[in-house]
């Protein structure tokens, strides 16, 4: 699976979980509007008008159908039954709960549409944004904005009419004591869901910085090829490891530890560093992979396509630019400097190993055993590079035309017979 496809699943996965808290403040916000209802209107003493009756039947009726729904969805989220496309409508009905409740407050009172704004249902837009707000789908909230703006636009357009006592009185009435007590609810549960929306965002993004300081981190440790690699497939399926065909390559230089005694520790250490600069670039101009630095020796890898003609391309790139390097150091007064070179090609077993405060990317097998030795018959030998016929082989030179000598086939501990092997000066 591509890190695109993945991250689009774990935006779907998202949506469906951010479903089940949607559907609790959606019967939070049904319970609180009917909790306000009857103390608003219970604690009455006047006598309400018949179209304030009908009102209110109507208000009732749809927060209780609003509650069943949001119980129906909760429903759903917890036992698995929510897909992503489920959250749409369940938008479109949020939105209808508040177009409809104020359109049976138009209708009931007669009042034009130039008065949709005093009625108490319109004061949910809050509440209904901060429910989409925690779906973190900006379609989705785009969505509910065009429907609640093309609704609202709708109902302002309804039944214009002048402004008569008739309209006053309704006017009054809405801007009463009971009303005004729902619309401070509707503020405040609005309120309310935008908290909880700010609150998962933050946590969101905590989670999400946490999770990358992870992934630094073991990016310390681990090579940087394995980043992409790590976020893709994870931690777990690096520790799990298996077994491929890949490059090894060596190289150390010679004469380092009797070189280095007595000096500066500066010295030293720039002169190392200049090494593995080189070696460093090299690798990453072949697509090599540097398992480890081990003093003044490295451990490079070359794996996928055309990865032993590759690895053959660093060894002779990196006699060249350490001779590059010993000819300037000549030429300033400074001591030349000579390396090793080790190749083989064969099949190894690659992985993650250590524990979450220690991790480490390896190689184990024969071919990392005969390639190390390699590098050690280079000064037998008096080569710069020794090279495995395998390596050659899988990538396709010939020896003879490529300038690579045959040396006596070497006799490697813990084998039987010789492995041929190819040199150069």
């Amino acid at each position: 699976m591509s890190i695109l496809a993945r991250d689009n699943s774990l935006l779907k996965q998202a949506e469906v979980e951010a479903e089940q808290v949607v559907s609790l403040l959606r019967i939070a916000v049904a319970l609180g509007l009917i909790g306000m209802f009857i103390l608003a209107v219970g604690g009455s003493e006047v006598a309400p008008e018949q179209y304030l009756r009908r009102r209110w039947l109507f208000g009732l009726v749809t927060i209780i159908s609003y509650l069943l729904v949001g119980v129906i969805s909760l429903w759903m989220a917890r036992s698995g039954r929510i897909r992503s496309w489920m959250v749409w409508p369940l938008v479109t009905l949020d939105c209808l709960f508040m177009l409809a409740n104020t359109w049976a407050g138009l209708e009931n009172t007669g009042l034009p549409g130039e008065l949709t704004f005093i009625l108490p249902p319109t004061w949910l837009v809050p509440a209904i944004f901060g429910f989409t707000v925690l779906r973190f789908n900006p379609f989705l909230q785009a969505y509910c904005v065009a429907v609640i703006a093309a609704g609202l636009a709708a109902l302002s357009l309804w039944q214009p009419q002048e402004v008569t006592p008739f309209v006053v009185e309704r006017a009054r009435d809405l801007l009463s004591g009971p009303p005004n007590v729902i619309r401070i609810t509707m503020i405040v549960l609005g309120g309310l869901v935008l908290v909880v929306a700010a609150w998962r965002m933050r946590r969101l993004l905590h989670r999400s910085i946490t999770e990358a300081q992870q992934k630094a981190n073991l990016t310390r440790y681990l090579p940087a090829q394995l980043t992409a690699r790590l976020a893709e497939s994870g931690l777990e399926e690096l520790r799990r490891g298996n077994r491929q065909d890949m490059a090894v390559l060596f190289i150390d230089i010679r004469g380092f530890t009797r070189w280095s005694q007595g000096r500066d520790p500066h010295q030293v250490g720039s002169y190392i560093t200049d090494f593995r600069s080189r070696v460093q670039g090299c690798t990453d101009t072949h697509g090599g992979m540097i398992d480890k630095f081990i003093g003044d020796a490295a451990m490079v890898l070359f794996e996928g396509d055309n990865a032993a003609v590759r690895a053959v391309d660093c060894a002779t790139g990196l006699a060249a630019s350490i001779a590059e390097w010993s000819d300037a150091r000549l030429a300033a007064g400074d001591e030349a400097v000579f390396v090793g070179i080790g190749l083989h090609w064969g099949e190894v077993f690659s992985g993650v190993v250590g524990d979450p405060q220690r991790l480490e990317y390896t190689v184990f097998g024969d071919t990392v055993n005969i390639a190390a030795r390699l590098e050690q018959l280079t000064k037998q030998e008096q080569q710069g590079i020794i090279v495995s016929a395998a390596v050659l082989q899988a990538a396709s030179v010939a020896p003879a035309s490529q300038g690579w000598n045959p040396l006596p086939a070497a006799e490697l501990r813990g084998r039987s017979g010789g492995i041929e092997i190819f040199g150069r000066r």
